[in-house]
């Protein structure tokens, strides 16, 4: 195993649940080369990338560099960078774009009601296909420029799809890995064809559920219980399902070291998921020349069906 894609792939390691979790995504196109800290290692001024991580922590919006594929080692300094926004809350995503002469007029965006879905008329509304961000950021993990720079090739040469390399997804075990917007659904482990049909079915507000590793509008329990539900159910359409709440204490129901997760579907139906939150064994490397280490695996134990006008639990239990 000479890789972390290699490790993860031979110990079978699960994708459920492994999204990285934000509500809303701020995209910044910034070409030429990344460091491993893309937003204050590249050629974004440094002082714009630290003040936007800094007004974007606990606000639910994630901020990341993007550029088309193709070859990046150059001094290409664009006049105009484009901007996307994209909230992927299931009951109102929406995209949003413009383009800006300074990526520090980005400053001044109120980042805390972007987070909780309100665009505040930035831009104007996205209307192509849907987005593909393929993280690509080889100074980072090396798998991810292996795999990703391959796919969002392979992707962007197809036509129809609306390609972006982006600077981080998180999982760089699971190379290639590919987020799409405007439901905020990512993948791991995909391959060219995979990835077609992910954003054929994404074009009609569809999910493929094979090798999906959540949406990134839920915690890693809420990723784990929505997936469980369509797993059961077969639903498809990625507006149908809501993660409610997500409980850790003992009135949950949940045993000790689990978590209780309430779903709800647009139809009234609704479940609560028990999700264990434990260690992968054995020890692999979560990133390529990192020490060996027991990333955290999210479980699902239990699904049970909740009976309208009961409490949570109290309905047919489906495992």
């Amino acid at each position: 195993m000479n890789t972390c894609t290699d490790a993860a792939a031979a110990l079978a390691e699960p994708l459920a649940a492994t999204a990285a979790t934000a509500r809303t995504w701020l995209l910044i196109e910034q070409p030429g080369p990344w460091g491993a800290k893309a937003l204050k290692d590249s050629r974004l001024d440094p002082a714009v990338g630290r003040e936007l991580d800094r007004l974007a922590a606990g606000t639910g919006v994630r901020v990341a560099l993007i550029r088309r594929p193709g070859r990046h080692a150059d001094t290409h300094h664009p006049t105009r960078h484009r901007v996307i926004v994209a909230h992927t809350a299931p009951h109102d995503p929406w995209v949003r774009t413009t383009e800006v002469a300074d990526p520090a007029e980005l400053t001044a965006l109120d980042l805390a009601a972007m987070g909780a879905g309100a665009h505040g008329g930035f831009g104007a509304a996205y209307d192509g296909p849907p987005v593909a961000l393929v993280c690509t950021n080889g100074t980072r993990d090396r798998c991810c420029a292996v795999h990703g720079r391959a796919l969002a090739a392979k992707l962007s040469a197809s036509g129809g799809h609306d390609v972006w390399e982006t600077t981080h997804l998180g999982g760089h075990r699971f190379a290639p890995t590919m987020l799409v917007l405007p439901h905020g659904y990512a993948y791991g482990r995909l391959d060219g064809v995979r990835a077609k049909d992910v954003l054929e079915s994404a074009r009609y507000g569809r999910l493929v559920s094979a090798d999906c590793r959540g949406r990134s509008a839920w915690d890693r329990p809420g990723q784990a219980a929505e997936l469980a539900v369509r797993a059961l159910t077969g639903e498809d359409l990625a507006s149908a399902l809501t993660v409610d709440r997500t409980r850790r204490d003992a009135d949950a129901g949940a045993p000790d070291g689990e978590v209780a997760v309430r779903v709800a579907h647009t139809d009234g139906r609704s479940w609560q998921v028990r999700v264990a939150e434990n260690v992968s064994q054995p020890p692999r490397p979560e990133s390529c020349g990192a020490a060996l280490g027991t990333p955290a695996r999210m479980d699902v134990t239990a699904v049970e069906a909740v009976t309208p006008g009961t409490a949570a639990g109290a309905g047919s239990r489906m495992r």
